[in-house]
């Protein structure tokens, strides 16, 4: 039998019908594939039980957060060289898992697959990583699974998030500029995309804004410090509440903030002149959605500006045939569901609010996504010390992949900017567009 890199590489080529594109070092030292191509290193034998017992896509990134198996070299450029060939695509209707289990049903491929079983040692699964969701209950959406599907997104530590967001403790798109704009930093960029949304929600001296799914408080603070308002976060993470609510006294600004631990749904001490949601509607889930818009047209005053900051994927030919990819929904996002921007903006419609203003800053995202992955690799062992190494794993492949993602457009960002306008027409908004002022 050929050494285990080159047997894997053959493998790998009958399977997927393509040259493999990178490298592959085995356990055994063995190399295999291009010379120069970043390589993909199996350093134990487990990971091919891994994907041996879970063919595709969840096999994969079980042996990558385990620690199994690991790329060598640019990290972006060999997410690039297999994005189609491995991992799905966003919105892709059928299940790469689906596509290799048919090839595996091929007598030749079966013969080879044997083959790659005796490489694979034990032919027992191993056990799943710590850091995958495993049990979830109920239906999906309920106000219990959606607290348990943020916490374990969210509630891996205030001090990991510290070190990949850095100090501006923002997660979700900056907005870049140049240097003479004052935007040369990831804290001046984030700055500056919470100065544009209170721009564009019109605020001003003594309104109240909800922000909703408020994170580590960074968009109150401003909009506090910055416009005079009183403002209410909410959030389903208790460690980002318990952060939050320490900034907030820390900045001496407990009489015009509040922080909750709160589901958008339970909110009824509205009216708000103005809300934003940045980053969380992601979480929502489709089947949720007309809820969501409902609620908040529900909260404004009319007249109130609502300003939604969302990840949109592409549409697909048969949107009943869209699924999330296991890697997110298992390690990274549980429950989580993306929406064209078109569906986006018609619920919004639908739920009575006008749509005023589109804003697609996809290509911001990605410059986002390689700083906080420069970040991560910077303080790697630290990192690694305050969550575990798996759950940096987890963070590195899913922020990397994401940045690849956002350039290629396979998946973009919107800021969507409604007003929940009176019968009478008055939007309140500015006649020229994009001055943001009141």
């Amino acid at each position: 039998m050929a050494d285990a890199a080159g047997r894997l590489t053959e493998l790998a080529e009958e399977v997927l019908g393509a040259p493999l594109p990178v490298r592959i070092r085995a356990w055994d030292r063995s190399e295999s594939g291009p010379p120069g191509a970043p390589t993909l290193v199996i350093r134990h034998r487990r990971a091919l039980r891994r994907m041996l017992f879970r063919p595709g896509e969840l096999g994969l990134a079980r042996a990558w957060v385990a620690g199994d198996l690991d790329i060598e070299g640019d990290l972006y450029a060999a997410l690039d060289l297999l994005a189609g060939l491995i991992w799905e695509r966003p919105g892709s209707p059928a299940p790469q898992r689906a596509a290799v289990l048919r090839a595996l049903a091929r007598p030749e491929i079966r013969a080879a697959a044997r083959q790659l079983l005796t490489l694979a040692g034990a032919p027992v699964p191993p056990a799943p990583p710590a850091e995958e969701v495993r049990r979830r209950r109920g239906p999906l959406h309920t106000l219990r699974r959606d607290k348990e599907a943020i916490s374990h997104h969210y509630d891996v530590g205030n001090g990991f998030y510290s070190l990949v967001l850095g100090p501006s403790m923002v997660y979700s798109c900056a907005y870049w500029g140049t240097a003479d704009e004052g935007v040369a930093t990831l804290e001046d960029a984030q700055r500056a995309k919470l100065d544009l949304i209170c721009r564009k929600l019109g605020l001003q001296e003594g309104m109240r804004l909800l922000d909703v799914g408020c994170g580590w408080g960074s968009m109150v603070l401003h909009a506090a410090r910055e416009y005079g308002v009183r403002a209410v976060g909410i959030t389903l993470s208790e460690e980002q509440a318990t952060f939050a609510r320490k900034r907030v006294a820390e900045a001496g600004l407990a009489d015009r903030i509040e922080i909750r631990v709160q589901d958008y749904r339970e909110v009824h001490d509205e009216p708000f002149d103005a809300i934003s949601s940045v980053g969380m509607a992601e979480h929502v889930g489709r089947a949720q959605y007309a809820e969501y818009a409902g609620a908040l047209y529900s909260l404004l005053k009319p007249g109130g500006r609502l300003l939604n900051h969302q990840i949109a994927r592409r549409p697909v030919a048969d949107e009943e045939a869209y699924h999330v990819d296991e890697f997110i929904d298992r390690y990274v996002f549980p429950d989580g569901e993306l929406a064209p921007l078109g569906r986006t903006v018609g619920q919004l419609e639908e739920a009575g609010f006008e749509v005023r203003d589109v804003e697609a800053i996809r290509e911001h995202y990605a410059r986002t996504l390689r700083q906080w992955v420069a970040n991560l690799e910077e303080h790697w062992e630290q990192a690694a010390r305050l969550t575990s190494p798996g759950r940096a794993r987890v963070w590195r492949l899913y922020m990397a992949a994401s940045a690849l993602s956002f350039e290629r457009n396979r998946i973009g960002v919107n800021q969507v900017l409604a007003v929940r306008t009176p019968e009478a027409g008055d939007s309140r908004l500015p006649l020229r567009a994009r001055t943001w002022s009141a």
